[in-house]
């Protein structure tokens, strides 16, 4: 059945929620990861895109996301600050630059950013695309279509936006926003020629299932830059006593959104320092993409091992810097 499915995606065909499921039962678990990074060698190719982040804006959020640090309705004493200043900004582009990273983003907390803190980051956009051959992304909330043209014309040409999990299973992690709210914001900025990167969480307490739902609708909305993030429980937030996923299960999880999502980019994102020792088998069942150095609120992998990693493993990155610190 693993064979049957590789095959059919190979040759361009898109397994079904039902297929999905039957894979996620196999009982030959290794037969599964292989086969998914066999569909990922083949149809994207040993090709490693790396980002990192800037925690442009942190803290103050007035969403309820049970996950998260950053909101203003859990004690989890994280730094605050409205907007991170131009000079740090600068000096941490530069530096990613200089490792060969792709891209570079700008994250920031709340429902969505300001105008005027939107028309700073621009400012910021326009210095970094002056001096370097770093794409430039941003994550800022729920914006509307002039906002994200705002970032369009400024250099940004990547928006960011997880839906986190499935549309059944986000009522039970977060009621100030929506789905479908998220999604109207992704359409917005396809519509004005942004790429789109979004992805979720693992391990907030949903099923095989909602994992797979939340792939296929990345599917549905032609998402090619998929962030697979694994649930950090931060004390304070609702979510702290969670228990940690099985490491079968993650891996699991990552070869079925390989087989849903054939040409796309999985991209380890948050809590990376859980599965530090899963992370050559995570490549090796799917995974071609990273976000690297620090993360938001929590300790990320720093940059020069993730390049030295991933070149050790038979990949080419795409950073475009002739003098690389490694």
């Amino acid at each position: 059945m693993i064979t049957q499915l590789k095959e059919k995606v190979l040759n361009g065909g898109q397994i079904t929620r039902e297929e999905a499921i039957l894979l996620s039962n196999a009982v030959d678990k290794q037969a599964l990861y292989r086969a998914a990074g066999e569909i990922r060698d083949k149809r994207v190719g040993r090709r490693f895109d790396t980002c990192s982040i800037i925690n442009a804006r942190s803290g103050r959020c007035s969403e309820n996301c049970k996950w998260c640090a950053q909101s203003a309705l859990f004690k989890t004493n994280i730094e605050e600050y409205e907007l991170v200043d131009e000079k740090t900004c600068l000096d941490l582009a530069r530096s990613n630059a200089d490792y060969g990273v792709d891209k570079f983003s700008f994250v920031t907390s709340g429902r969505a950013l300001s105008d005027k803190n939107i028309d700073r980051i621009c400012t910021f956009a326009v210095k970094i695309k002056s001096q370097s051959d770093l794409q430039l992304c941003a994550s800022m909330g729920l914006l509307k279509k002039a906002q994200l043209q705002k970032l369009m014309d400024a250099g940004i040409t990547r928006y960011h936006c997880n839906l986190e999990s499935s549309a059944d299973y986000f009522g039970t992690l977060c009621t100030s926003h929506t789905p479908a709210d998220k999604i109207e914001t992704i359409r917005a900025a396809q519509e004005i020629g942004m790429e789109v990167c979004s992805g979720g969480i693992i391990g907030m307490g949903e099923s095989m299932e909602d994992r797979i739902d939340l792939a296929l609708m990345l599917r549905e909305l032609g998402i090619k830059s998929i962030p697979i993030n694994i649930l950090n429980p931060i004390p304070g937030t609702p979510l702290e006593g969670t228990a940690r996923l099985e490491d079968e299960e993650i891996l699991t999880t990552i070869a079925l959104f390989r087989f849903i999502q054939p040409d796309a980019y999985l991209r380890f994102a948050g809590g990376r320092m859980l599965i530090s020792h899963l992370e050559t088998e995570a490549i090796q069942a799917g995974i071609n993409a990273a976000i690297v150095g620090d993360l938001l609120t929590t300790l990320g992998s720093k940059v020069k091992e993730d390049m030295e990693k991933v070149k050790a493993l038979g990949f080419e990155t795409e950073g475009k810097s002739k003098n690389l610190k490694i």
